[in-house]
């Protein structure tokens, strides 16, 4: 399906793509886009449409970055003529060339049952970066847990030693403290937490024991 003939002919909504981003998917900080630099270089878009074209094609790309869904543009030419500073009949006929501003842009279906257009290059660098940015927020809030229970630990330990060298005693008083909402770990609490850890392990182990009868 080429957007010369989706967006100048009714397009069934049953028949297009569901795009995979939805609105709530956001790269606020992301203030730069991955550019293919040689697969763009040796691409038809670039060898084959005129200047113009090439320039109002990356333009529409870059606008695409802002809009919701991220990497959608809108489906009425008008609006997009508005968008890149262009008088719209000139634009609708530019967009009827092989090698248009929307060359390779198609029809998709998006969250909330509105039909917008999506690129297919796009799309791959916008999946990309949000694979990216949430690798490292795993990272990250992977790193703050080790952080959070090696503190735990140097407190545990300044009441208790032996217990603060049991990991498993170390992650469940993480785990009772976090139930319990606390903000902010007192010795007072950390105590509280260590006895209730000590009560469960006593109930474990006389549970142990009576189904030992």
């Amino acid at each position: 399906m080429t957007v010369r003939s989706a967006l100048f002919h009714p397009v069934p909504t049953e028949d297009l793509p569901e795009y995979p981003l939805t609105s709530d998917d956001r790269l606020n900080s992301h203030y730069f886009m991955v550019w293919e630099r040689r697969r763009w270089l040796n691409s038809d878009m670039r060898l084959k449409a005129t200047p113009e074209c090439r320039g109002l094609y990356f333009d529409l790309i870059n606008i695409a970055y802002d809009n919701s869904p991220i990497g959608t543009l809108p489906t009425d030419l008008d609006v997009l003529a508005k968008l890149v500073f262009v008088e719209p009949s000139h634009f609708r006929a530019l967009c009827a060339l092989e090698y248009g501003p929307l060359h390779k842009w198609e029809p998709c279906l998006c969250d909330g049952g509105e039909i917008r257009l999506m690129h297919a290059t796009v799309l791959r660098s916008l999946v990309e970066a949000i694979s990216r940015r949430e690798d490292n927020r795993a990272k990250m809030d992977a790193a703050n847990i080790s952080k959070r229970l090696q503190r735990l630990r140097s407190t545990v330990a300044g009441l208790h030693i032996e217990m603060s060298k049991n990991d498993a005693a170390i992650r469940w008083i993480d785990e009772w403290l976090l139930d319990k909402g606390c903000a902010y770990r007192s010795t007072s609490w950390v105590e509280k937490a260590m006895a209730a850890w000590s009560a469960h392990m006593m109930d474990l182990t006389g549970r142990r024991l009576q189904r030992g009868q």
